[in-house]
C-alpha cells in the first residue's frame, strides 16, 4: 500500500502524487471500500479517484534516482522491437506503453529513433506511427524521470545526454 505523499506511475495517466486514502462518500459505491486519491503531475487541475485493491491497472512506485542513474546508463543496451510489419509494431508499441514499464518505453524511443534514422537513409521522412509513440514514451519516460530526478520534465533530455556523454568520455579514458 502506498502512503500519502508517495509517487506513483498510475496506468496511462503517469505519474501521480497520492494525494489522499479513504473512502468515497458517494451512493453506489461500497463506503468499507479504501481509495487512493491521485493528482496526476502533468496534468493540472486533474484528480483519479482508484481502489486500493486494484489489480486492473498498473501502479506502481516511481523509480529512485539510483535506478534512473542506472537506467540511462544502460539506455543503449536496451534492444528495440524487431516488427517489421506496421500492425505488429503498432500493437507493440501499444504493449509497451501500457506496461508502465520504463525500459519498454525505452524499447519504444530505441526503436522509432533507429527507423526514424533507416527513413531519413532512403531519402523518407519519419513514419506517423513511429513519431506518435515517440513521443508518447517520451512523455511518460521523462515525467517519471523528472519526478525520480526532481528536476523539470523539460531539462530531462539534456540531463540524459549529459549522463551518457560523460559515460562516453569515461570508458575513452
Amino acid at each position: 500500500m502506498f502512503s500519502i505523499g508517495d509517487y506513483v506511475v498510475y496506468g496511462m495517466s503517469g505519474v501521480c502524487k497520492v494525494e489522499d486514502i479513504g473512502t468515497m462518500n458517494l451512493s453506489g459505491i461500497d463506503g468499507d471500500k479504501l481509495y487512493y486519491t491521485l493528482l496526476p503531475l502533468y496534468t493540472k487541475g486533474s484528480r483519479v479517484f482508484t481502489p486500493v485493491d486494484n489489480q486492473k491497472v498498473v501502479m506502481r512506485q516511481i523509480l529512485s534516482k539510483q535506478e534512473v542513474c542506472d537506467l540511462i546508463d544502460d539506455f543503449m543496451n536496451v534492444q528495440t522491437i524487431d516488427e517489421e510489419q506496421d500492425k505488429n509494431r503498432e500493437l507493440a508499441y501499444k504493449e509497451a506503453l501500457r506496461s508502465c514499464d520504463c525500459r519498454e518505453w525505452i524499447r519504444i524511443m530505441n526503436t522509432a529513433v533507429k527507423r526514424r534514422e533507416e527513413r531519413l537513409a532512403q531519402g523518407k521522412k519519419m513514419a506517423a506511427n513511429d513519431e506518435r509513440y515517440l513521443k508518447q514514451a517520451q512523455d511518460y519516460l521523462y515525467g517519471e524521470f523528472a519526478a525520480s530526478l526532481q528536476i523539470e520534465k523539460k531539462e530531462v533530455e539534456d540531463y540524459i545526454e549529459h549522463r551518457l556523454s560523460m559515460k562516453e568520455m569515461a570508458s575513452a579514458c
